[in-house]
């Protein structure tokens, strides 16, 4: 007899698909759009700590993925997330010299 496990988690669409397809069964809901939202953050969280295991670029690939959903969960389009990235980058910089603040004092 095999063990139910319970998830709780946001899946990609085809999740549902695969798991009947390997002869197993499976419950899921839709989640509504603050339902979605809040799922959506906690699935951001679980991809930067997944990529933060791993370090591969599979999971940088699904960190993208879950930005990408994100965004446009949000209202916005991918297009307004880079004028906004490289509006940031022409007042601020970018990351590639490597600057390490210390310190900062006096005023």
């Amino acid at each position: 007899m095999s063990t139910k496990k319970t998830y709780n988690r946001l899946v990609r669409d085809r999740i549902p698909e695969i798991i009947k397809s390997s002869g197993k069964q499976c419950t899921f809901d839709t989640l509504s759009d603050a339902a979605y939202i809040t799922m959506l953050d906690v699935k951001l969280d679980e991809a930067v700590a997944e990529y933060q295991r791993g370090k591969s670029l599979e999971e940088l690939a699904d960190l993208l993925e879950v930005m990408g959903v994100v965004v446009k969960a949000r209202g916005y389009t991918w297009d307004d997330l880079t004028a906004v990235r490289k509006k940031k980058r022409a007042e601020y910089g970018g990351f590639e010299n490597r600057i390490c603040l210390k310190n900062v004092w006096g005023g």
